[in-house]
């Protein structure tokens, strides 16, 4: 006789967050009121937003059971919470229906018994069931592990009340939260916890076997419900801190080598693209970032970041060792892509890069519509093979599509137009109009509304256009992003931005990006805006290490290196900042500020002008169109150095723009007042005084105009203290220190308080000026000894015995 065949999983385990609903003395009704209390109970379930957004979203499977109903939400574990607080709600106007209700999330799966009924089973499942039946009418209880992820959404925490571990069947038990706030959920400690719970110092929750739930059947197409959890996307708040081999060691610099390089290091390097069009080289740096991108979402690896990694062009002969000293990892990927009409084949490697031994391998030749399945499998392949830890949130991360269109996520691939080191006009507007394409073609593509926002951001930052509709088309792009994705990362990041260019709220902006890096761990550019933050903010030191750890997940980024400089030169601590500079002149970057950045920090910590000089000299006879980017350095060099000429030469190739006053705030000298300063070097008076005149007749619109911006009043004063207008001058020097003192900004802030000092100095407060002065000197960004020595600004004030004893204590620091 042939034995039943025992029942088997259809699919693999997937991951769900499971609210089961239960009508209370569902069984002591009859039969015809049991089915009108059902249908009612429907009806209130199918009447709140959040089964509605999900269902249209295909985020939700909801499936019948003898008492009620389960719901399966794919995305996060907040939907099934938000949907019980909004049945309790609906409830109130129906309290003939008494319903309780649990919520657990964990893997489920879809199994066929002996008998060919196709049920769904699972832990998820079971776990949910035991939450369940602790309560009763009126209660919505959860699972400890719900708890737990619910605690990083502030908006939820209010409702959540520990309830204690219990005894919920056999002997197993479990830690409960009762959800309440107000008339919602119910506040009383259910009846069966208040029987059954024992001692707090009870075991800890023992595993649950996964058994077979007969009452929960499914209706309807089954493959839907697979979909519905494949392709919703999981991303939420990752509870773990990225692995500390990423961070830097206290009193380590950028430049210092780890101790070791962590094992689970790994850097993708651009693919080769073997098809006969080479357009689609667009198309195999997408499938390189797309495998990046997806490796970098889990917080047990170090993934370097594009911008580094795309140093290391295809098509040549690598060296693997060296690439991986270069950008501290211990292994490399490389691949090449072929598309051919609608077929592609992806091969991929990961190879030890110590000893260039291969330690995987596949290769996919597929359908072009599987490639983003190809790109998820290869990132978990290669995560499995380096044994690293996937969360479920995580895994369901790096299966999520970015796009539904192809042709999008190649020409997604702009963050340089819209960030490092690119962001002109042209290359600002030319990226919102491929962003919008982007979008008009695949609405739901969230990635393009955060760099759409930061485009439109970086725009209003750069003064290109300052007017507040362009910061609303910035928040209506976060807006949609956070529509598509309430929990994205890459949508707080975008705020994060939005709140920095656009609001200067540092505090709002730090908040928005510690969320964003509980599901982007090797994100490069939270760390920066940290650092970004943190100097604002006056925790410098806190600023040197943001810059650092950014730097270890994106070591070939000139940008980062000239931040982390630059901060340790507003500290004075000139030798780290000349060694942060060193790796900057070793990346062979065309940049100037890179090339430059060495004869700063000898002009601020020696006041020694030559080699900037002789750089400048160089840079320009290699590349004469590069004048008026260089203006700024020419001309004060020519100002230090007393070379009036040579000032002037610098100045014919500025037209009618400005000039970065100290090179650490935002105060800029109009083209006017640069000329002032230069004819007051010569002794022609009448010349300056006409020179101030047409620069305050311009600069006092401006201030009319924005009375509260502090950089623009305080430039006011400089002129009118180059104008002889003393009580003016001061009265605006003081104000604008009111309006931004160095404890609101502490980069601008010195600035300001420097220029104060200038004005003093400049109408004859010399008391005034050096009380300024010997506060510059101890704070951060106050004053140098390059510049309190070669500035002709400070020319009054020298010979007074406290005004030399400034200098010589910049000296020695």
């Amino acid at each position: 006789m042939q034995m039943p065949a025992e029942p088997e999983a259809d699919l693999p385990l997937e991951i769900a967050h499971v609210l089961l609903i239960d009508v209370v003395g569902y069984s002591t009704v009859l039969a015809d009121e049991q089915v009108k209390l059902l249908q009612e109970v429907n009806l209130v379930v199918h009447e709140t937003e959040s089964f509605r957004v999900a269902e249209i979203s295909s985020q939700l499977v909801r499936v019948p059971t003898a008492t009620g109903m389960a719901l399966l939400f794919s995305r996060s574990p907040e939907q099934p919470v938000r949907c019980a607080l909004e049945i309790s709600r609906t409830l109130q106007a129906h309290p003939h229906i008494g319903v309780r209700m649990g919520i657990h999330g964990g893997p489920v799966n879809q199994v066929t018994d002996a008998h060919g009924n196709v049920n769904i089973g699972g832990s998820a499942i079971d776990v949910a069931q035991h939450v369940l039946e602790c309560g009763g009418e009126g209660h919505i209880l959860l699972s400890a592990h719900v708890a737990e992820d619910l605690s990083q959404y502030r908006d939820c925490q209010p409702y959540l009340h520990d309830l204690g571990e219990c005894e919920v069947k056999h002997g197993l038990r479990m830690h409960l939260f009762n959800v309440y706030k107000g008339n919602l959920g119910n506040a009383q400690v259910p009846e069966a916890i208040r029987q059954r719970k024992g001692s707090k110092h009870a075991s800890a929750v023992r595993p649950v076997t996964p058994s077979r739930w007969s009452k929960v059947a499914l209706i309807g197409a089954l493959l839907v419900s697979a979909a519905a959890l494949a392709i919703g996307p999981l991303i939420y708040f990752h509870r773990r801190s990225p692995p500390s081999t990423i961070s830097a060691r206290p009193g380590t610099t950028a430049t210092s080598p780890p101790a070791a390089i962590p094992e689970k290091s790994i850097a993708v390097l651009p693919f080769e693209n073997l098809s006969d069009q080479k357009e689609n080289a667009y198309f195999a740096d997408g499938v390189q970032d797309e495998i990046l991108t997806s490796l970098a979402k889990i917080a047990d690896l170090k993934i370097i970041s594009r911008t580094s990694a795309k140093h290391y062009k295809s098509g040549i002969a690598r060296n693997l060792p060296e690439i991986s000293r270069q950008l501290g990892v211990a292994h490399i990927v490389e691949g090449s892509v072929q598309r051919s009409g609608n077929r592609v084949r992806v091969n991929a490697r990961l190879v030890d890069a110590h000893n260039d031994r291969q330690l995987w391998g596949q290769s996919y030749d597929r359908e072009l519509a599987d490639i983003f399945a190809i790109q998820s499998e290869i990132a978990e392949s290669i995560a499995n093979q380096l044994e690293a830890k996937i969360s479920a949130i995580e895994k369901a991360a790096i299966e999520e599509r970015p796009t539904r269109d192809l042709y999008v996520h190649a020409s997604s691939l702009i963050d340089e137009a819209v960030y490092y080191g690119l962001n002109s006009e042209k290359n600002l507007f030319q990226a919102v109009g491929l962003l919008n394409q982007a979008i008009a073609r695949d609405p739901a593509f969230l990635l393009a509304y955060c760099k759409l926002a930061e485009a439109h951001d970086g725009i209003y930052w750069g003064a290109i256009d300052r007017n507040p509709h362009r910061l609303a088309l910035a928040k209506s792009a976060i807006d949609s992003a956070f529509r598509l994705r309430p929990d994205s990362g890459a949508a707080h990041l975008a705020l994060a931005v939005h709140f920095y260019n656009g609001y200067l709220d540092y505090d709002r902006a730090r908040d928005e990006l510690a969320i964003a890096v509980r599901t982007m761990p090797n994100n490069a550019r939270i760390f920066e805006w940290n650092g970004y933050i943190d100097r604002r903010q006056g925790r410098w030191e806190d600023a040197v290490r943001d810059f650092e750890r950014a730097i270890e997940l994106d070591p070939r980024n000139g940008d980062l290196l000239f931040g982390a400089a630059f901060t340790c030169i507003c500290l004075r601590k000139y030798e780290r900042a000349r060694e942060i500079s060193d790796r900057g002149v070793a990346l062979e970057s065309t940049n100037y500020y890179m090339r430059l950045l060495a004869t700063w920090i000898d002009f601020h910590e020696r006041a020694d002008t030559e080699p900037w000089h002789a750089t400048l000299e160089k840079i320009l006879t290699e590349n004469p169109s590069s004048a008026r980017d260089l203006t700024r350095g020419r001309f004060f060099v020519s100002l230090y150095r007393r070379d009036s000429q040579a000032a002037d030469r610098a100045l014919a190739a500025l037209d009618d723009g400005t000039l970065n006053g100290r090179g650490v705030g935002t105060i800029e000298f109009s083209r006017a007042y640069a000329h002032g300063l230069v004819a007051r070097m010569k002794g022609d008076t009448v010349d300056a005084r006409a020179a101030f005149s047409a620069a305050r007749q311009q600069q006092a619109k401006i201030v009319r105009l924005n009375p509260n911006d502090a950089s623009q009043l305080c430039f006011l004063g400089l002129i009118d203290a180059g104008l002889e207008r003393k009580e003016e001058a001061l009265r605006e020097g003081r104000r604008a220190v009111e309006l931004l003192p160095v404890a609101k900004d502490a980069l601008n802030g010195a600035e300001i308080l420097y220029f104060y000092a200038v004005i003093c100095a400049s109408i004859g407060e010399r008391d005034l000026a050096i009380e300024q002065l010997e506060i510059l000197a101890k704070i951060p960004a106050g004053v140098s000894y390059g510049e309190i020595r070669l500035d002709p600004f400070w020319d009054p004030l020298r010979g007074d015995p406290r005004f030399e004893k400034i200098v010589a204590s910049l000296a020695q620091s």
